[in-house]
């Protein structure tokens, strides 16, 4: 795993510590991706530097020039919940939406999206069509650079290893404006792209094309833009001719490779199949309206709890289930929070299934955000507000006598515990959905636990669960 962890106080004291680890550092905000890379054993032992509770990194602003400032925690949930991003951002927003899991979206960050660099990243297709420029700091100062310039290869980028990602601006879509984002995965959630686009087009008086971005990305090594396809459309209204012209153009553009997700004459036909998809929405001025409130499994706007100390947190002090537990164990600065919760705080209700944020049974509450345990680091709880399976009756004001959330006895009575091993990560994801939203949807139910496998396929019995708790929910 790791061999440092740091908690700075400040970005200056992050930078700062960047410098003197000199390429064996690295930044730490979500960690979802790094956490994995870790467990799997394909990154070495370095030291982390946690910059995730330095206040004011988390903010989405738009300034007097019209760019949108997103700050280096932002993380994509913060992007699917901003209002910002909903009127100036739309393919930004739909791109996030569409990462991983609620429990995935609650730590994961846009600028580590960026960062890792993978082709078939959402938010990058969706940012570079929207002419994005990231801000770089070290200690040697401060640099931008075009979205456009940062990638230099699968999972290359410009940044040197003494730099932090600081600010992503990208153009405000004005009101002559729209674009969208689509996203061909093997699974409605949890999946990774096998093709991604975004369209972003600026129409005259006459709804025809004056500007034309289109982006495509899990087809070539780095995200690249369709520039034939792109001057194909402009002067020309939306007609089937013109969309189907440039749906071709795009194919042609892309430079996909045969993998276990598809092969490379597929991923072109979904390229032709998804740009021509994502014109015909503009054509008909839709820009894939949300169809739904999203479950974001946010409880309230908990402040993170800021940095306590610049060092290792030695002891751990975190307050779980309303207890607090005090950590000796050196061995705890090096494990993941589920571990620390299951062997040094004696929770075992979490469970571990996949150890690489895939399955959700390891979802506990961390400062309001329900969370995937296995890929956030121990050092995280440290002054950290925590529930758990067992303390989530804790959650609802109708819990039952002996201390059963609603949900817990709609499961029983519904049937829905088989061998049981998802369950406590299906009701923590249900509680803290009933939290956000008492009385859910049927969309938004399915959006919520769509980050929780069940082994045993017992998903209709557990959406009869939800059912029967929302009765009980008021």
């Amino acid at each position: 795993m790791w061999r440092e962890y740091f908690i700075p106080c400040s970005l200056d004291q992050a930078v700062a510590l960047l410098a003197e680890h000199a390429g064996q550092a690295r930044i730490i905000a979500g960690g979802t991706d790094l956490l994995v890379e870790f467990d799997r054993k394909t990154r070495p032992p370095c030291a982390l530097i946690d910059i995730s509770r330095l206040p004011g990194l988390d903010q989405i602003t738009l300034d007097d020039q019209g760019w949108l400032h997103l700050g280096p925690l932002v993380t994509h949930n913060d992007v699917v919940s901003s209002p910002l991003c909903a009127a100036h951002a739309r393919p930004l927003r739909q791109a996030c939406w569409q990462v991983g899991a609620p429990q995935i979206r609650n730590r994961g960050t846009v600028a580590g999206n960026l960062i890792t660099a993978s082709p078939a990243n959402d938010t990058i297709t969706a940012l570079m069509a929207l002419d994005a420029v990231v801000t770089l700091r070290s200690a040697h100062g401060q640099r931008q650079v075009a979205l456009s310039d940062f990638y230099i290869g699968v999972r290359k980028t410009v940044m040197r290893d003494d730099e932090i990602l600081v600010d992503i601006a990208c153009r405000a879509l004005s009101e002559r404006q729209a674009g969208v984002f689509l996203k061909l995965g093997l699974r409605r959630a949890q999946a990774i792209s096998v093709v991604n686009c975004a369209v972003v087009l600026t129409m005259d008086g006459n709804q025809q094309p004056t500007e034309a971005r289109i982006t495509l990305g899990a087809v070539a090594p780095t995200i690249l833009r369709a520039h034939q396809a792109e001057q194909a459309l402009l002067g020309r209204r939306l007609d089937q001719d013109a969309i189907a012209q440039a749906a071709a153009l795009a194919a042609q553009a892309a430079q996909p490779i045969d993998d276990i997700r598809g092969s490379a004459d597929y991923r072109r036909e979904m390229v032709k199949t998804l740009v021509s998809r994502a014109l015909c929405q503009l054509a008909a001025g839709s820009s894939g309206q949300d169809e739904h409130a999203p479950a974001t499994l946010r409880i309230g706007a908990a402040p993170l709890p800021p940095p306590s100390v610049d060092g290792p947190p030695s002891p751990i002090r975190t307050m779980v289930n309303g207890q607090e537990y005090v950590v000796t164990n050196p061995e705890a600065q090096h494990k993941t929070l589920l571990r620390l919760l299951r062997e040094d705080c004696g929770l075992t209700g979490t469970k571990e299934g996949c150890s690489e944020g895939e399955c959700g049974a390891c979802t506990v509450v961390l400062d309001g955000r329900a969370v995937m345990s296995c890929i956030v680091p121990a050092p995280r709880a440290h002054g950290a507000t925590i529930t758990t399976i067992e303390g989530v009756g804790m959650l609802s004001p109708a819990a039952s006598e002996d201390g059963l959330h609603p949900l817990q006895q709609a499961f029983i009575e519904a049937g829905a515990v088989q061998c049981g091993y998802c369950t406590p990560g299906f009701i923590m994801s249900g509680a803290a959905l009933f939290c956000e939203h008492p009385q859910p949807t049927e969309a938004q139910v399915k959006e919520a636990v769509s980050g929780n496998l069940c082994r045993c396929t017992g998903y209709y019995s557990i959406l009869n669960a939800f059912r029967r708790a929302m009765s009980r929910n008021g």
